[in-house]
């Protein structure tokens, strides 16, 4: 796979063109939506708005023609946000040719379907596809601090390919066929982390957060199973590993939302004062509730947070309700 086009310029799809391209072997080509971003990159190497203090090696090809950027391209790695994956696959769908890899390193659900990203690749293209998750965050990436992710495919070769042409000294991929609990793993955590972020703002401590992630994890693993996913699969890197980073560590901007909303700022200043970064879990929160009411499957923690984001309770309302559920076994 010697030709890959990286479709999203934002700090993962910036990190991972960083880290394929200090690999080595690739023919690598990253598309940027914002033409004026395509052209500064071009220009100066560096993605001052969502990723400063890196530079793309010189033989990356970078631009905003979408159409040319999947020209003779063997895998596709996708990194648009998950709320804009559907349009951008609408676009290049009647160019793509059969053999052309659709890889989702986008950790979200779409949120009126609550599809996952590579259902979203199914239900537009007929293309093999796979989905690249695990605790990574793009700074450290970029910077080359060892890391270690998952590529899952439902085709074994297909992932083994990947694991082999994106492999290198400081990225570490394992393989997986649990399609549906790696993606699930990497969209609901961000959910959670909202949580232990409004937990941080209310300045309630530790032990609180311990309680948010390990029942955060039974959520998630809760779904993924009843999605079809397996529960030793939330136990590894796409589960606990990055439940666990996108909760404790300063630089996920899921957790920051949440500090700031158990702070007491409003969710649309806080969304604001962001400069168009994303954070995935205000849109994946409502779409995990609708994926588990379809399922039959008990999200407390995610209800919480829904109704936080929605206006509907306090951060202290929220967590006081958790706290006054009915006792069960674990």
């Amino acid at each position: 796979m010697s030709r890959i086009a990286i479709l999203g310029a934002g700090a993962w799809g910036t990190a991972l063109t960083i880290s394929l391209a200090r690999r080595g072997g690739h023919q690598l080509t990253l598309w940027a939506h914002s033409v004026p971003l395509a052209d500064q990159l071009a220009e100066t190497g560096e993605n001052l708005p969502y990723l400063p203090g890196f530079t793309l090696p010189a033989d990356v090809a970078v631009t905003s023609d979408l159409p040319a950027a999947i020209f003779e391209a063997d895998l596709l790695l996708c990194v648009t946000p998950s709320r804009h994956l559907r349009e951008t696959i609408a676009e290049i769908a009647p160019l793509l040719t059969r053999n052309q890899i659709l890889v989702s390193a986008s950790k979200g659900l779409e949120h009126t379907s609550f599809l996952r990203m590579t259902q979203v690749f199914a239900s537009i293209a007929n293309n093999p596809c796979a989905v690249l998750s695990g605790p990574s965050f793009a700074h450290e990436v970029a910077a080359g601090l060892p890391t270690a992710i998952v590529i899952a495919s439902s085709r074994s070769e297909i992932a083994q390919a990947i694991q082999r042409d994106f492999a290198s000294p400081t990225l570490r991929l394992y393989t997986n066929d649990d399609v549906p609990g790696v993606e699930l793993g990497g969209a609901l955590k961000n959910v959670i982390a909202l949580a232990c972020g409004v937990s941080q703002g209310l300045g309630l401590g530790l032990n609180t957060s311990a309680a948010l992630i390990t029942r955060g994890i039974a959520e998630i693993t809760r779904l993924a199973v009843a999605c079809g996913g397996r529960r030793q699969t939330l136990a590894g890197l796409t589960g606990v590993g990055d439940l666990v980073l996108t909760c404790t560590g300063a630089l996920s901007r899921n957790r920051s939302v949440g500090i700031e909303l158990g702070k007491g700022r409003r969710l649309s200043d806080v969304l604001t004062g962001m400069n168009g970064k994303i954070a995935e879990g205000v849109s994946s929160t409502a779409a995990a509730l609708g994926l588990a009411a379809r399922y039959g499957v008990e999200m407390p923690i995610i209800q919480q947070v829904d109704d936080i984001l929605e206006g509907n309770k306090s951060p202290r309302e929220a967590i006081r309700e958790l706290m006054s559920r009915p006792g069960r076994d674990e």
